[in-house]
């Protein structure tokens, strides 16, 4: 390399290049080349599969959470949309009916039969129920958030308003807070005749670092279950009744499953203003990534860190229809990413739901028969 052509009159120029810079170019060179070859190597080949398995933006690839799974008697419908939305992020999925108590799927069991997790922000419609009864709050209740700023449980709900379950919460006291959650099922196992089953944790006296008003935003001090949850809102969208959950796992099982109920509650003419708030936060609020027009679902997500194991969680609960509730869905994720959240966990759902209408599965419930509480088998831990 001599020299390079004057850009004027066209006259060549006799500047000699430095050789240290020669030897530089030549390495740049030589890098750029090797570095695109290894960048157009890495990209993986598409698989040959028409099935494809999801992951929510910004989670990283965990393994498969299947494994170890004893599913030979789940709704495979159900099943195989679970397990294609949640893909290999760390997490779980229970789906129940909230008609029966039946548990239809559980992706990841190891998680979900486990010692339980900060419920976070799904502890709201606890803390809201107990208001609404204890009239501490009315749907119409304005409390205020903020400087100049004032919201109702519908848009608390909606937002995940911190500050108005705190405040809610901390007008009920410790006491009662305590006393709903043991009201519906929290720190108790969910289900019946499930030995791996783990029942969670309801803290004796309130923190040091929040109290109640962190319980009542948070569920600091509580330790959930992802069928606790699917329980309790289970309960929330039958109108009541709240069943022992049953994962049948035999074909004798299957053949003589009959609901048992673990409960009746006198709660019907409170569920609307809590449903109005679930409503809104798929249509709006933090869960709207969930939303799927053909069946809507109602929902709750909860963001925090689990304070006592490390790492964030992101759960999402919820059940479509509203008129005639056929499935209720948790989800749960664990990581110590940001993308960790509940509406990422939310997102995940409304795949399941796109899955389950893509595979006509709505259509096909509508035509079983339904069992009512009336029918069903009483019993007690």
């Amino acid at each position: 390399m001599q020299g390079f052509q004057g850009r004027y009159k066209g006259q060549r120029t006799n500047m000699r290049v430095h050789p240290a810079i020669r030897h530089a170019v030549a390495i740049f060179c030589l890098l750029s080349v090797a570095a695109a070859g290894v960048a157009f190597g890495a990209v993986p080949p598409k698989p040959a599969s028409r099935t494809r398995t999801h992951r929510a933006r910004g989670l990283s690839s965990w393994g498969d959470p299947t494994k170890g799974d004893v599913v030979g008697f789940d709704d495979p419908i159900i099943r195989q949309s679970a397990v294609e939305a949640l893909g290999h992020a760390n997490g779980s999925v229970v789906a129940i009916d909230p008609t029966t108590g039946r548990i239809l799927t559980v992706v990841n069991q190891q998680m979900a039969f486990g010692a339980g997790f900060e419920p976070c922000s799904t502890i709201k419609p606890v803390i809201a129920l107990a208001g609404l009864q204890q009239g501490t709050i009315t749907r119409d209740t304005m409390i205020q958030v903020g400087h100049r700023r004032y919201m109702g449980l519908t848009e608390a709900m909606a937002h995940s308003n911190n500050k108005y379950f705190e405040a809610v919460g901390s007008n009920l006291g410790f006491d009662t807070v305590l006393r709903y959650a043991r009201m519906v099922g929290l720190g108790e196992r969910a289900g019946f005749d499930i030995p791996e089953e783990k029942p969670g944790q309801l803290p004796s006296h309130p923190s040091m670092y929040g109290g109640v008003a962190r319980m009542s935003s948070f569920g600091q001090g509580i330790r959930m279950t992802p069928l606790q949850l699917a329980s309790l809102v289970g309960m929330l969208a039958n109108g009541g009744t709240q069943y022992f959950l049953q994962y049948p796992r035999s074909a004798e099982q299957l053949q003589n499953f009959a609901p048992r109920v673990r409960q009746q509650l006198d709660i019907a003419s409170l569920l609307p203003d809590l449903q109005e708030g679930m409503l809104a936060a798929v249509l709006y609020g933090t869960a709207r990534q969930s939303y799927e027009a053909d069946e809507q679902a109602l929902g709750k997500t909860g963001t925090c860190n689990d304070e006592s194991q490390g790492g964030r969680l992101g759960w999402f609960v919820s059940y479509a229809d509203q008129a005639h509730p056929k499935i209720v869905l948790v989800v749960l994720l664990r990581g110590g990413s940001r993308a960790v959240s509940g509406p990422h966990a939310a997102e995940i759902a409304g795949r399941i739901y796109t899955g389950l209408r893509v595979r006509n599965y709505f259509a096909e419930s509508a035509r079983r028969p339904q069992y009512t509480a009336a029918n069903a088998t009483g019993s007690s831990h």
